[in-house]
């Protein structure tokens, strides 16, 4: 059973309900899962609240909380295997993946992060009048994070790495979907020598369940979510009944721009990475394409050759590049777009599976009109569409098109283009000739219905602390 971690134990819910956990390469039941009442979510509360009241953890100093964070870090990698194998079982994602990409990121978030706020630096103001004004950074109390499914470790300590390093307490739910590898981090994190009540997870739904009654609580300093637009509008509503700041990082529709001037043979490469990676389950992922005429022939021949070439089948293949959807709502959802598709769409290659599996595979689209809903809507499979353009300004204001703007991509030779093209993108994070290229430095999040507000270095720590002027008397 996968259990809620409250105050430094593992717990079941206190009604003793559970609900099942699928896996969703056999389509069956793996594990039970806690499933939390308010009983349960204001227990985590009050656990956080007294580690944050009356525990050590805010008054650490940087160095000792990092050293736990360090640590905590290690047994991420020590136990790389049994979190791989959580999330690969509760949503599909291959195991080489895990254990290559997102286990590693998962301990360097807790590892950056912890050494950023040991090495940030606060502001001393100079005054006429002699007085000694400087700014402090202090932790803001008991943080609510609210993780998505698609990169559940990894997305998890994105949220909860910065709120610990600045010394504030966390309940973290994870996505109802993904339950199992929020727990053994906790469960590590106590190993670790976490103080008890400083880091709790509490497993459950969102309306009506655990997410509600979490983001609406009067004891929550701070809320962190990642996920749909739609329930983004209303943890921002929660959030500012309570007067409670949000960070809410959202949905994606990426436009990904090939200019006629791109390394044709690049532009293919990571035109692929980005819409077929995780099976196209990626908030970033560059879902709409634009290729200049002159090359558009071209590059379509040689996109889809490289798409065939991936291999959709079990998580736990080495041959395997994308599993099944992470869940048959999930699969029914994308499959529903391909019953919407305009008579005029082309349909190059892949579609959804006809073996009863879950699986997507992936596929590229054509000709279908601009206001159609697949070049609308997020999807979040992979599907990519592709439109032709002939101008630079054109390109700029397709891509411009969306109500999402989380990120968008560029492919050119000439650097003055690609200074000027992203300058005018709206979209939080442009990559140009590259894709999902971080530095943890910088901001992240988008405009529009991507999200409010930036995570990311100095950014987390704006969101996860209260900056303090202190001004004192010469």
């Amino acid at each position: 059973m996968i259990t809620n971690w409250i105050n430094g134990k593992p717990k079941e819910a206190a009604s003793g309900e559970v609900f099942d956990t699928i896996n969703p390469w056999s389509q069956t039941s793996h594990d039970t899962v806690a499933l939390s009442g308010q009983e349960d979510i204001d227990a985590a509360l009050d656990a956080a609240r007294d580690a944050f009241d009356s525990g050590p953890w805010p008054q650490m100093g940087f160095g000792e909380r990092g050293a736990l964070l360090h640590r905590l870090a290690d047994l991420i990698m020590e136990n790389a295997d049994e979190l791989a194998a959580a999330d690969s079982k509760d949503m599909g994602k291959p195991l080489s993946a895990m254990l290559a990409k997102d286990v590693p990121r998962t301990a360097q978030n807790f590892r950056f992060f912890a050494d950023h706020a040991r090495l940030s630096a606060s502001e001393m103001y100079p005054t006429d009048s002699g007085h000694h004004a400087f700014s402090r950074f202090e932790p803001a109390g008991v943080v609510a994070a609210v993780a998505p499914w698609n990169f559940p470790l990894m997305l998890e300590s994105w949220k909860i790495a910065p709120a610990l390093a600045w010394g504030n307490t966390v309940v973290l739910k994870p996505a109802e979907d993904t339950p199992g590898s929020a727990t053994i981090m906790a469960r590590l994190a106590t190993e670790a020598g976490f103080p008890d009540g400083v880091l709790n997870v509490v497993h459950g739904f969102g309306p009506d369940s655990a997410g509600e009654m979490l983001t609406t609580s009067d004891k929550v300093d701070r809320i962190t979510f990642t996920g749909e637009s739609s329930t983004g509008r209303a943890i921002a509503g929660a959030g500012a009944a309570n007067l409670v700041p949000v960070s809410l990082e959202l949905g994606g529709k990426g436009a990904n721009i090939v200019f006629g001037d791109a390394d044709l043979e690049e532009a293919i490469k990571w035109s692929n990475t980005a819409i077929f990676t995780n099976a196209g389950q990626v908030c970033l992922a560059g879902s709409r394409l634009y290729v200049q005429r002159e090359i558009y022939d071209r590059f379509v021949e040689g996109f889809v050759a490289s798409a065939k070439k991936l291999v959709v089948g079990a998580p736990n293949s080495p041959d395997t590049n994308i599993g099944p959807l992470a869940s048959e709502t999930h699969f029914k959802k994308v499959s529903g777009f391909f019953d919407d598709l305009p008579a005029e769409a082309t349909v190059h290659c892949g579609g959804p599976a006809k073996d009863g599996s879950w699986g997507v595979h992936p596929t590229i689209i054509t000709d279908a009109p601009p206001d159609a809903r697949i070049c609308r809507e997020e999807v979040f499979g992979p599907v990519v569409t592709i439109q032709p353009f002939d101008t630079e300004d054109e390109a700029v204001a397709a891509a411009n098109s969306s109500k999402y703007g989380l990120n968008a991509m560029l492919f050119t030779e000439n650097l003055r283009k690609a200074h000027r093209v992203a300058n005018r993108l709206r979209a939080g994070t442009v990559w140009v000739n590259c894709f999902f290229v971080r530095d943890l430095r910088a901001p992240f999040g988008g405009v529009g219905w991507s999200g409010i507000g930036r995570e990311g270095g100095t950014f987390s720590r704006e969101f996860f602390t209260e900056p303090k002027a202190v001004v004192i008397q010469p």
